[in-house]
């Protein structure tokens, strides 16, 4: 197991005390105050640093279930995306730039030579696509622990670049039911509770994704190590994403989880770094089932319900503005002692 420091609990008291004293009603910020104390303790400092440099990572990868019709769309998207994404035209770069927040992306497993982009955009990649788990291992041996270790080290260099926050954000035809499968596999649950419709599929689609989910549970049983989890049902980016999450609270830098795939990661890395979820918060709820359920067993209450499933770390980056207004209630509004 990875250990983790704890958030600063003196820092989070003082916040509360200080939240108490503002002019306002006791509690009448409601969540504000709570994520206000919240990043208090993340940073150890009241009030905290203000959330200046937001860097969302786009994990990329493709996922071999697509074969069996789980997704409303070809895999090949997703690595025409890698080239939207440069293109600073995606949904979480356009949104992005609403907060002046970066967006890097990051070729991990998708399944095409993408000779054109920057040299950086590949240097991590694991593999091309993955196998596709209702038949087969999703990921060599070996393979899972390289791609963790990938996303420990892209969370170095955007924390060393000078991160106050960073968000995971991904990229992958399949991505829902690849989740659905990790989050049955760790929480123990049927495919059926799991199992959504994803990038839009009808009752029938739905239903061959929850035969796949169904028959990738059966082959690969559940719980176990975390690495041969992501081995047999998970992804080069799962596991990738699963290291950036982990290296964040290592680093003690905030984490904000985007939709349902950042959130089965985070139910996996859980499992190899178990004091990680305190440095983590959920940033929107999904449309996707399954992360539901992730977020309950992780302790973790969503800042927004939009009703998004992009994925990209689009609805991470849509928390971003509250999380900056509770910052500023603590950091600007008098005290009542003030008055005089």
């Amino acid at each position: 197991m990875i250990e983790v420091p704890a958030p600063d609990g003196a820092a989070r008291e003082a916040a509360q005390a200080r939240l108490d004293g503002l002019v306002k009603p006791l509690g009448s910020l409601g969540r504000l105050e709570e994520l206000a104390a919240w990043l208090c303790a993340a940073h150890g400092s009241v009030p905290s640093r203000p959330l200046d440099d937001v860097r969302v990572v786009v994990f990329a990868g493709d996922h071999g279930v697509t074969t069996s019709g789980v997704s409303a769309y070809p895999r090949e998207v997703t690595a025409a995306m890698v080239r939207v994404f440069l293109a600073g035209t995606s949904g979480v770069t356009v949104l992005a730039k609403q907060l002046g927040a970066r967006v890097r992306v990051v070729d991990i497993a998708v399944d095409a030579e993408l000779p054109e982009v920057p040299s950086a955009v590949v240097a991590h990649k694991i593999r091309r696509g993955s196998g596709s788990i209702d038949v087969e291992d999703a990921l060599a041996p070996g393979e899972a622990s390289s791609a963790f270790t990938a996303g420990r080290a892209i969370a170095d260099e955007e924390i060393d670049a000078g991160a106050d926050l960073l968000i995971p954000g991904d990229m992958g035809i399949g991505n829902t039911t690849v989740a659905a499968a990790l989050v049955a596999a760790v929480l123990g649950l049927p495919a059926e509770d799991v199992v959504g419709t994803g990038t839009g599929v009808d009752a029938d689609g739905r239903a061959r994704k929850v035969a796949v989910v169904e028959a990738a549970l059966a082959r690969a049983g559940t719980g176990g190590d975390p690495f041969a989890l992501l081995t047999k049902l998970g992804s080069a980016c799962a596991a990738a994403t699963a290291g950036f999450l982990v290296q964040g609270a290592v680093r003690g830098v905030p984490v904000v989880l985007d939709g349902v795939f950042s959130g089965a990661a985070a139910l996996v890395a859980r499992e190899i770094a178990p004091g990680a979820p305190r440095w983590w918060l959920a940033g929107h709820r999904s449309t996707e089932p399954s992360q539901a359920f992730a977020l309950k067993a992780l302790g973790l209450d969503p800042i927004l319900d939009l009703g998004l499933r992009l994925g990209e770390g689009s609805g991470a980056v849509q928390a971003v503005p509250v999380l900056r207004s509770a910052h500023a209630v603590l950091a600007e509004m008098s005290l009542l002692s003030d008055l005089g």
